[in-house]
């Protein structure tokens, strides 16, 4: 055997250390989990997520059987303004706005809304698949306007993103009637983590490309969408949630959609248990950047 072990591999996701000016897709980690509400220490999520990509890097993909890092740039760390949301927000939003595709390791799932900001400059209002385990459609959390629970309340209302070719996969957490009223009064398709159990992969893969549409359309994935068996490092684990293999699967089945970009947050690893949540975070990662290579 030759080669370099993968413990041994270069810090960046899958071991991949380019630095390009202008990559075709380009994955950066960013800092931020002062908007969370309970657990903090998603900070730290995004070198997590690296450590545990290097398990990936011993072969092409079993299904596509190509290399997934093709035009693949590590681009480092965003910087944010230290206990500043507004100030860190337009921080992201500034230094995501050159990246044509851009995979954002958080952090917590505040920063999707300034990195959807980036993107409509770009695109206009965008599709969004949603994986949570919460809405995040509350209009504050806590008194605060900007939090990881109210991201997708601003976006809507900021016009970031279509909420009819918004769906929302896993959703299982308490919430208040009237912000579950005003979400599906948007427009939104919303699946709880049951639907998913209940109706299986296959149909709910065709309802997700139904509601995004061939326009282009954003991944968000909160780490906490799985069921804290399979991820216990997350700061507001459910009960109940999807499995591994069926977001694997749900992952697998949107290859043709239009995706512009993704993030993956809310990994906070002090509360992981042998890497697993890490690992399926940077398992997940891998199979977006899957179904962004043609197809043999």
């Amino acid at each position: 055997m030759t080669g370099t072990p993968t413990f041994a591999l270069p810090g960046g996701f899958l071991g991949v250390t380019r630095r390009e000016a202008d990559p075709a897709i380009a994955i950066a980690g960013i800092p931020l989990d002062i908007g969370t509400t309970n657990r903090p220490g998603a900070r730290f999520g995004m070198d997590a997520i690296r450590r545990a990509s290097k398990m990936l890097v011993d072969g092409d993909h079993p299904l596509t059987r190509r290399a997934v890092t093709v035009g693949l740039s590590d681009v480092g760390d965003f910087e944010i303004a230290l206990g500043d949301i507004p100030a860190s927000l337009a921080l992201i939003e500034r230094q995501a706005a050159p990246f044509r595709h851009l995979i954002a390791l958080g952090g917590d799932h505040s920063i999707a809304l300034p990195l959807l900001r980036a993107l409509a400059k770009r695109h206009g209002p965008v599709g969004l698949v949603h994986f949570d385990a919460h809405v995040d459609t509350w209009p504050d959390s806590f008194g605060q306007p900007y939090g990881h629970g109210s991201c997708f309340y601003h976006a809507i209302l900021e016009g970031l993103v279509d909420p009819r070719r918004m769906i929302q996969i896993g959703i299982r957490s308490p919430v208040q009637r009237e912000v579950m009223e005003w979400t599906l009064g948007q427009g939104v398709t919303v699946l709880s983590a049951q639907d998913v159990h209940e109706q299986g992969v296959t149909a709910v893969t065709a309802r997700i490309r139904a509601v995004a549409g061939d326009a282009p359309a954003y991944l968000t994935f909160d780490i906490d969408a799985l069921d804290p068996a399979f991820a216990p490092g997350t700061g507001t684990p459910e009960i109940g949630g999807l499995a591994t293999w069926q977001a694997q699967a749900l992952l697998r089945g949107l290859r043709g959609l239009s995706f512009v970009g993704m993030d993956m947050v809310e990994v906070a690893p002090a509360y992981d248990q042998a890497e697993i949540t890490a690992l399926a975070a940077a398992t997940l990662v891998y199979e977006y950047l899957a179904l962004l290579q043609p197809e043999l």
